[in-house]
C-alpha cells in the first residue's frame, strides 16, 4: 500500500533561510491537494545555532481531518535536507535518514564549528566519513556544494536546496509550481528563481560532488617565487613539494624571500631520507615560523581581501556600508615581545615596571577595524613587520625552533622517533593563552624525552594525551604512567 504522508526534516543553520524554505514547503502543499503543517525547533547557539524545521503533509479530502505530528520521528522521514555537511551528518545520527525511505539533500561545504576551530589539535571532523554514511544510508543522496551555487546565483541557499527538492522528484509536483511558490513569497523573486534552476539542474544531473580536500597552494608567482620552487624541486623529496611550496609561499606573505630561504636552509638541514619526515618537517617548520605575533595578527585584520570577504559573508550591496568591530586582548607579554629583544627584556625582567604597566593590558578592547584611528593604528602596527627580525618574540621564537630542529637532526636515524618528534609541534598554535598552553604542553613532553628511555610509541601517546583536552589533565596522566 502506497505511504500518502509525507515526512520532511530540514536542518539548518540560523540565517540560512530554513524558514523559509519550510514556509515554501507547506504553501507547495497547501496549494496543490494536502494538508500540510510546518513547525521548528530552533536552537540557543551561534548564530541561533542548529534548527530543525519539520514540514508534515497528507492528501486532503479524507474521511476527517488529519493530526499531524509536531517533530521528525527517527526512522520515520521521507525527505530530509540538510544546509551543510556537518547538518547532514547529524540528520543520520538523529535517526532521520533510513535505508528503505529517505531521499537525503545536502550540501557538501563546510561551516566550522567553534569546537572545531578551538581544538588542541586539527579538530575538524571528517567530511569523508559523512559522505561515504549519507551514499550507504539513505535510499538516494543528493549532494554539491550548495553555498557556492547559491554565491554564484545570488540568493540564499534556501533557493538551492529548494531547486534540489524539486529536481529530486521526492516530492509528487511538477516543477513548475515550486517554482509559483517563490513567485507567491513576492522577495527576491528573480534571484531565488535562479538559485532554484541551479538547484534543480544539480539534482536533475545527478551532480553529487564528493568532499574537495583543500587544494594545493598556488605556488608564488614573482621570480624569486619561482627561484625557491624549483629549489625545493631540485633539493626536496616529491613526497614533501606541496608542503614546502605552501610554506615558501606562506613565509614570503609573512616576512619576506630571505625568510623563506631561511625555511628551507633548515629542511636541508635535516640529515634523512625519509620523505614522509621531510614533509611532516616541511609542514610543521612553515607553521611554526609563521607564528602569530601582533604584527601578524594586525597585518590580517585590516587586508583588503578580509574586508572584501567580510561583506561577501553578510551579501552586502555594493552601496552599503559595513562596519567591522573586533575584539582584541593582546596581554603585556606580548606587547613587550614586539619591542627590541633588549627593551622588552628589561621591561618583564623588572617587576616594578611590569606592575605599573600590566592594568593598560588587563582588559580586552572592540576595536573598529573599518574606523580610520584604529585602522591606521593597525597598519602602523603591522609595517613593524620590516623591523620583527629585531623584536624579542622573533629571537625567543626561533631560539626554540632550532633547539626542536636539533633534537630531529640528532633522532633522524631513527626514522619513526625523529618523525613523532616533528609532529609535537602541532602542540604549539594560536594566540595568547591558546599559544601559553600548547607551549606548556610542548616543553613538558621534550623535558620527558630528555630524560631518556621515551621511544616513538610513547611520544605519541604523550602527544595525544595533551591534545585530548586543554587542561592538560589526559598529559597529567599520561606522564605520571
Amino acid at each position: 500500500m502506497a505511504r500518502e504522508r509525507i515526512a520532511i526534516a530540514i536542518l539548518g543553520l540560523g540565517g540560512q533561510g530554513g524558514g523559509v524554505l519550510a514556509d515554501w514547503i507547506v504553501q507547495l502543499g497547501d496549494k496543490n491537494g494536502y494538508v500540510a503543517q510546518g513547525t521548528s525547533v530552533p536552537g540557543v547557539a551561534q548564530r541561533t545555532g542548529s534548527t530543525v524545521y519539520y514540514v508534515e503533509m497528507m492528501p486532503a479530502g479524507g474521511p476527517a481531518e488529519p493530526v499531524l505530528a509536531l517533530m521528525p520521528v527517527p526512522g520515520d522521514v521521507d525527505i530530509a535536507i540538510a544546509s551543510e555537511l556537518m547538518e547532514t551528518g547529524r540528520a543520520i545520527l538523529r535517526g532521520f535518514v533510513a535505508k528503505d525511505r529517505t531521499t537525503l539533500i545536502g550540501s557538501t561545504h563546510r561551516i566550522y564549528a567553534i569546537s572545531e576551530k578551538s581544538a588542541m589539535g586539527d579538530g575538524r571532523a571528517s567530511a569523508e566519513r559523512i559522505l561515504t554514511a549519507a551514499r550507504e544510508r539513505a535510499k538516494s543522496f543528493i549532494g554539491f556544494d550548495m553555498d557556492a551555487a547559491a554565491e554564484r546565483a545570488g540568493c540564499p541557499i534556501s533557493a538551492i536546496l529548494f531547486g534540489a527538492l524539486a529536481g529530486s522528484g521526492a516530492l509528487p509536483f511538477p516543477r513548475a509550481v515550486f517554482e509559483a511558490a517563490i513567485r507567491a513569497g513576492g522577495k527576491a523573486v528573480d534571484a531565488n528563481l535562479a538559485g532554484f534552476d541551479a538547484g534543480y539542474a544539480a539534482a536533475q544531473g545527478g551532480n553529487e560532488e564528493t568532499w574537495a580536500v583543500e587544494a594545493a597552494a598556488s605556488p608564488p608567482t614573482s621570480a624569486a617565487g619561482q627561484a625557491l620552487v624549483a629549489r625545493i624541486h631540485s633539493e626536496l623529496p616529491e613526497s614533501a613539494y606541496a608542503f614546502a611550496i605552501e610554506g615558501v609561499r606562506r613565509l614570503m606573505d609573512y616576512q619576506d624571500e630571505a625568510y623563506a630561504r631561511l625555511y628551507l636552509d633548515r629542511l636541508g638541514s635535516i640529515p634523512s631520507g625519509d620523505g614522509a619526515l621531510i614533509a611532516e618537517a616541511a609542514r610543521h617548520l612553515a607553521l611554526w615560523m609563521a607564528y602569530e605575533d601582533t604584527i601578524r595578527v594586525a597585518d590580517l585584520k585590516i587586508r583588503a581581501s578580509r574586508f572584501a570577504r567580510v561583506r561577501e559573508e553578510v551579501r552586502a550591496a555594493p552601496d552599503q556600508i559595513v562596519r567591522v568591530t573586533e575584539y582584541m586582548h593582546p596581554r603585556l607579554e606580548e606587547v613587550c615581545e614586539t619591542l627590541p629583544a633588549g627593551l622588552g627584556r628589561r621591561i618583564l625582567a623588572s617587576k616594578r615596571l611590569s606592575n605599573w604597566l600590566h592594568p593598560f593590558f588587563a582588559k580586552g578592547r572592540h576595536v573598529e577595524t573599518t574606523g580610520l584611528r584604529w585602522f591606521l593604528m593597525l597598519n602602523l602596527l603591522a609595517g613593524f613587520r620590516r623591523w620583527r627580525r629585531k623584536s624579542l618574540r622573533y629571537a625567543v621564537e626561533h631560539a626554540r625552533i632550532e633547539a626542536w630542529l636539533e633534537l630531529v637532526r640528532a633522532a633522524a636515524r631513527d626514522s619513526a622517533l625523529a618523525l613523532e618528534l616533528t609532529k609535537c609541534q602541532q602542540l604549539i598554535k594560536g594566540y595568547g593563552d591558546t599559544f601559553a598552553r600548547g607551549l606548556a604542553n610542548y616543553d613538558r613532553i621534550v623535558a620527558r624525552y630528555r630524560t631518556g628511555g621515551v621511544d616513538a610509541g610513547a611520544l605519541r601517546r604523550l602527544r595525544e594525551a595533551a591534545l585530548a583536552d586543554e587542561d592538560g589533565e589526559a598529559l597529567d596522566l599520561a606522564l605520571a604512567g
